[in-house]
């Protein structure tokens, strides 16, 4: 899921913002620094979600995108750096959003959903993804971060 300037792609491929960035769903079966490869060719960045509208947007899109598959994980900007540790305390679990030279952003508490909990590790960085499963209760998709 990339990040985009307001110059989107085709339309069947994005969804913006009214006054802020456009989301583009691709689907590829590749490692995390591929998807961030792939977006940054498209003059993009890995999707960061800094809020609950942003978050509608992209789920959305993604589960258009994926429209009858099995449960599917998309790579977005979140990333925890080998110097950072796991905690468990943190909405992002000591996560935070990969901007390419931006400062790290932290979601609201809400929006700490896991689908697993990551790791319990100081050593080693680690990427996680936005995990899009059946319809949950209520009607939207079910969703959650996963390392």
């Amino acid at each position: 899921a990339c990040a985009l300037g307001r110059t989107p792609p085709p339309p069947s491929a994005v969804r913006c913002q009214a006054a802020g960035a456009c989301f583009s769903a691709h689907l590829a079966n590749s490692t995390y620094a591929a998807s961030r490869s792939s977006c940054g060719s498209r003059r993009g960045n890995l999707a960061w979600v800094s809020g609950e509208a942003e978050l509608g947007l992209l789920l959305g899109l993604l589960a258009e995108a994926a429209a009858g598959s099995a449960p599917s994980l998309f790579w977005v900007g979140l990333k925890r750096n080998a110097s950072a540790c796991t905690d468990g305390d943190q909405p992002l679990r000591g996560f935070s959003w990969d901007g390419g030279g931006a400062a790290p952003r932290e979601v609201p508490a809400a929006l700490g959903r896991w689908v697993k909990e990551p790791v319990r590790s100081c050593l080693s960085a680690r990427c996680a993804g936005l995990h899009l499963a059946a319809a949950a209760p209520g009607g939207g998709p079910g969703w959650g971060w996963k390392e």
